[in-house]
């Protein structure tokens, strides 16, 4: 990856966390830190989530977000919504004002709208790079007619051409842990490029893109199909309650013995448990990462194993 671009990923971490951090040391709730770290990368176009997402077969970005609650397992997520400028917003408020845990489509959308969320025309969500990479996934489809067979998914797993991490996946999350012990995680994406349209993978489905407990706190990012096979987020929690696995245990467990095996470089998560222990692992490549502590001192990384 150029040091450029690296630089430029480097501070829109730093500029996440640092939107989730002033929420936390305002007195807010993790709830409302998640929502407030992942909401500023959806705004940048460098993510493949809200404004920088991914574009369908069609050439459209469909959008797919998720959040849950640890004190009491609420949860909410949107899926293939088309205009809602920060998807991970309409999660919250299908958690928060519906008896529902999940919305879809144009329902989801209407939804949203009539509780005042922002829109945004379809232009707005298709950015020049974006657009490179649907071309470079339409040729390799139409080179390759079995694109669900091994070699056509490979580049998703490991990251596109481009920078060598994920540009294909690129999925954003967050976890946090309040003032009160209160934990929550959430995760927004734009999916696969030229992803069948209709196609939905694991980022809007609770215990397997996201989930949060009393324990832990989970977000996750990678191919899709496979972390809803294995329900990834939620085994991260059944780890630790249900086989007494600290959370570093259970997180690196779950990439590796589990993940890693079954189809190496298939992606990473970020977790954290109630005692404020972060882990952030992956078996591909790189991936963007960092964290904050109490003091609101950023740590960002994109290679090697460091936070």
């Amino acid at each position: 990856m150029p040091e450029e671009l690296l630089a430029d990923y480097e501070a829109a971490l730093a500029a996440s966390l640092a939107a989730g951090h002033e929420a936390l040391a305002g007195g807010g709730s993790a709830t409302d830190a998640v929502v407030e770290a992942v909401c500023t990368m959806e705004d940048s176009p460098l993510f493949n989530a809200g404004r920088g997402s991914n574009l369908d077969e069609r050439g459209i970005a469909t959008m797919d977000a998720s959040i849950m609650r640890g004190e009491d397992r609420a949860s909410g997520a949107v899926a293939a919504i088309e205009s809602i400028r920060n998807p991970v917003r309409a999660a919250r408020l299908v958690m928060e004002e519906s008896t529902h845990v999940f919305l879809i489509g144009p329902g989801a959308e209407a939804f949203a709208r009539g509780r005042g969320l922002p829109t945004e025309p379809p232009d707005f969500f298709v950015t020049e790079r974006r657009l490179n990479d649907l071309e470079r996934a339409r040729s390799r489809r139409s080179a390759r007619p079995n694109v669900l067979g091994e070699s056509a998914l490979a580049e998703e797993r490991t990251g596109g051409p481009e920078d060598g991490v994920g540009s294909n996946t690129g999925t954003v999350g967050a976890v946090a842990l309040d003032r009160s012990g209160g934990l929550a995680a959430a995760t927004s994406t734009g999916g696969m490029a030229n992803k069948t349209w209709g196609r939905v993978g694991d980022t809007p489905i609770i215990g397997a893109g996201t989930y949060a407990s009393e324990t832990c706190a989970v977000s996750c990012t990678g191919w899709g199909e496979r972390f809803i096979e294995r329900a990834v987020a939620h085994q991260v929690h059944a780890r630790m309650e249900l086989a007494g696995a600290t959370l570093e245990e259970a997180v690196q467990a779950v990439v590796w013995e589990e993940l890693h095996t079954l189809v190496p470089g298939s992606g990473g998560l970020v977790a954290m448990d109630a005692q404020g222990h972060v882990a952030l692992s992956f078996n591909t490549a790189g991936m963007y990462r960092g964290w904050v502590g109490p003091d609101g001192q950023p740590q960002v990384a994109v290679y090697g194993t460091s936070a």
